[in-house]
């Protein structure tokens, strides 16, 4: 496979895992696989979590396609790393600026991450399987992207503000 096809399919990968991540975490880890992903849904003293296990699977699987498709570069060392960039950018989206897993990344002035995190707080707002909303991780739905748009009140202005966190909740 050339260059250009297989950066495609890697970018084509990156973007369907979108897609399997919200529907793995809606149907699968909010269902029959809750007993390891409960443990993200709760606060705790650990620094790891059992849902930290899935990690390893889709890092397992995107190994185990770079290498056995490596020495040709067929589709396998694409998708595998497409799968790659995908879980990279989760970890430091949602564990280390989400969740703050890790000790940087404290605040960003992107809209956009703003509205990927008011979304998942929103994800949150649950401890059980059921009644959760928000299951993907780079798709943000429009209204959290308008919220997260407005500019930040003024704090000397004396008054009380609703911050856009405070919004969504009420819409809730």
């Amino acid at each position: 496979m050339n260059l250009i096809a297989g950066a495609a399919l890697t970018a084509a990968t990156f973007l369907g895992m979108e897609f399997v991540a919200w529907f793995m975490h809606k149907y699968v880890l909010h269902g029959p696989l809750w007993f390891l992903h409960r443990s993200h849904h709760v606060r705790h003293p650990h620094r790891f979590e059992r849902n930290d296990f899935f990690f390893l699977f889709y890092g397992g699987l995107s190994m185990l396609l770079m290498v056995y498709g490596g020495p040709e570069k067929d589709w396998r060392y694409w998708v595998g790393l497409g799968v790659a960039v995908y879980g990279t950018l989760y970890f430091f989206v949602h564990d280390v600026l989400i969740h703050r897993r890790l000790p940087f990344w404290r605040r960003t002035q992107s809209a956009y991450l703003r509205a990927l995190n008011m979304a998942h707080k929103m994800h949150h707002k649950t401890s059980g399987r059921d009644g959760s909303q928000e299951f993907g991780l780079l798709w943000v739905s429009p209204k959290y992207f308008t919220l997260a748009a407005r500019p930040r009140a003024a704090a000397s202005s004396g008054r009380p503000t609703t911050t856009a966190a405070q919004e969504v909740s009420k819409s809730y």
